[in-house]
């Protein structure tokens, strides 16, 4: 019996491009090609090699034209992360394609980026390394590039799921005091001494840090703007590892350079991967190219959670564990 034929748009980890072509006939980018930046050009493809199945990720293409273009033979998508707004759940959901995602698996490993950036900003890293690396350090002074310390500072967390809560697990670590907003106050055992804040004026006047975990979309959009901002103290941080589009470049930008923003630590972008250009040249933002998750266990464990959903419908004909559509 023939295997069933899975487009992979992108190269990924060896171990799970093996476990795909054991199982399917998988038609693979080891090359890594950008063709997936084109909705167009999946939707092709897809057609061309009569997939059944379409193994994406951040990053693609996946909109309505692209999903409404794809041949019937596809029955599923699967997205090798767990945020699914590249990908039009409505069209996908009109053409009965099953979409799933890869969660849980990555909370802890996306923390750890945001404290990297929280540490970077706080400590002023970013600064130092580009100072040793340009030939430019003259030795230890004793005003010589002088951060905040992270003991005892509040810190911020919008969004209190599962990355929140592995940050705020770490924060307690270095003797920080956590506050946080959600859409609703959560039980104390999930709490462990968080601070609830039921509205944003009390939350954003209260912390000394924040770090961003909302989902993308609509709702947040440029949450974190310029009439937000000046709601925080002069002086604080700003991390965002969760979702670019949470954030009003020009804002922060501007923030940044008046100094009520001491400094920042961006991982995420609105429109990644280009990056606002005013970013650029200011020496008091630490920049990361999208790490969260990259870690060696973590994109293992991502792919085999993409490949058991894909197994689920394609293989066994049974529910798939992850499904957002």
């Amino acid at each position: 019996m023939a295997k069933p034929v899975l487009l992979v748009t992108r190269k990924l980890p060896e171990a799970i491009e093996a476990r795909a072509s054991r199982d399917y006939d998988a038609k693979l980018n080891p090359r890594d090609e950008p063709w997936s930046t084109d909705g167009a050009e999946i939707a092709r493809r897809a057609k061309e090699a009569g997939a059944v199945g379409v193994f994406g990720a951040a990053g693609d293409q996946l909109n309505a034209a692209c999903i409404k273009a794809l041949p019937d033979s596809v029955k599923v998508i699967a997205t090798f992360s767990v945020g699914f707004d590249h990908i039009d759940i409505a069209t996908a959901k009109a053409r009965g394609i099953t979409v799933v995602n890869t969660p849980e698996v990555l909370s802890f490993a996306t923390a750890e980026t945001a404290f990297t950036l929280m540490l970077m900003a706080a400590r002023r890293a970013g600064e130092g390394e580009r100072m040793v690396r340009a030939g430019q350090w003259k030795g230890w002074a004793p005003t010589q590039l002088l951060g905040v310390t992270l003991e005892g500072k509040k810190l911020g967390i919008l969004g209190f799921g599962r990355i929140g809560r592995e940050l705020a697990a770490m924060a307690r670590g270095f003797r920080m005091e956590i506050h946080y907003r959600d859409i609703q106050k959560l039980p104390p055992e999930v709490e462990q001494g968080a601070i609830y804040h039921d509205n944003e004026d009390s939350f954003l006047g209260a912390i000394d840090i924040i770090s961003m975990h909302v989902p993308g979309g609509d709702a947040n959009r440029h949450w974190l703007n310029a009439a937000r901002l000046a709601k925080m103290k002069k002086g604080s941080l700003v991390v965002n590892s969760g979702r670019g589009v949470s954030v009003h470049d020009e804002s922060l930008i501007a923030a940044l350079k008046s100094g009520h923003i001491r400094g920042a630590g961006l991982d995420v972008y609105d429109g990644e991967p280009k990056v606002n250009p005013g970013y650029l040249t200011l020496e008091n933002v630490a920049l990361l190219p999208h790490l969260g998750s990259a870690t060696i266990e973590v994109r293992d464990a991502m792919g085999n959670r993409a490949l058991e959903n894909l197994d689920a419908v394609l293989l066994k004909g049974t529910e798939p564990p992850h499904r957002v559509a």
